[in-house]
């Protein structure tokens, strides 16, 4: 069994990866000398299959919508799918040693290892120093510019990459993004915690596939039964910031690699808590 850590022998090369180095070890990641971020925001989950990337790519949506420059760091390495909600296949281009976003047709910049592989359906088999390495490239190589939200998706669960991310970037704070079902909110407790322990503030939780919204009557169709995300979210002082509805608009205009023309607008409900 390894040796729990006492934080009497923390160092930079002993404690990476280890959150009870607490303030001992300084992993953090420079940034990039010609970028300038306002804020940077990580979107994250207990587990998969909540929508997270779709949350991430609707809410860099209404940023730029509202004037905003933004940028998506995809973080979820081993399965990327912000640039093909998007619609942005293009290697990504280089100016001397610095990485150059992508660009979607509305002006958010985009990296993700899906656009610097040759072929987007080759899988990432890569072990975890690997996989912070490429998150810290993405972060202190790239050539982000100005922004006023740099959003990073990043991958469920607590493992490796959230780890990095936490350690390495100077989150202002992070999203959690559920569903009404009771297990994603026990999963959840366990990202809330590992936030906690990192000192990453919490901004608030969405909830996604709330209901269905009936074509005819518009009556709101609970699918998965009630909703306990309010409740879990008041018993840890966090504002529910939104209740997304289970809309097919949403997968059809992803699927297309549209999402930036989805005409939906309940995405600005949470610009006010950033």
């Amino acid at each position: 069994m390894a040796r729990e850590c006492d934080n009497t022998s923390c160092s930079r090369e002993s404690c990476e990866g280890c959150p009870s180095a607490g303030g001992n070890a300084d992993l953090s990641a420079p940034m990039n000398k010609d970028s300038h971020i306002k804020k940077v925001i990580g979107i994250v989950s207990g587990k998969g299959g909540v929508g997270k990337s779709s949350v991430t790519a609707l809410l860099a949506v209404a940023l730029r919508r509202m004037g905003y420059n933004v940028g998506i760091l995809d973080a979820d390495v081993t399965g990327p799918s912000i640039p093909h909600l998007f619609g942005v296949h293009e290697q990504l281009g280089a100016v001397g040693e610095e990485i150059l976003p992508a660009e979607t047709r509305t002006g958010i910049g985009i990296v993700s290892v899906n656009l610097v592989l040759p072929d987007t359906t080759a899988p990432v088999i890569w072990r975890g120093p690997i996989l912070g390495g490429v998150i810290k490239q993405f972060w202190s190589d790239v050539l982000w510019g100005d922004l006023d939200y740099l959003l990073v998706d990043l991958p469920p669960g607590t493992g490796d990459v959230p780890l990095t991310v936490f350690q390495s970037l100077p989150l202002t704070g992070v999203i959690m993004v559920t569903t009404p079902h009771s297990l994603v909110n026990m999963v959840m407790e366990k990202a809330f915690h590992m936030a906690e322990m990192m000192k990453i503030p919490v901004l608030g939780v969405i909830e996604n596939y709330s209901f269905l919204r009936c074509p005819d009557c518009g009556k709101e169709i609970p699918l998965f039964g009630r909703s306990t995300t309010a409740e879990w979210a008041a018993a840890h002082s966090l504002p529910l910031m939104l209740q997304l509805p289970l809309d097919p608009a949403v997968s059809a205009y992803g699927d297309e690699g549209r999402v930036e023309e989805y005409p939906g607008r309940e995405m600005e409900q949470v610009i006010r808590f950033l």
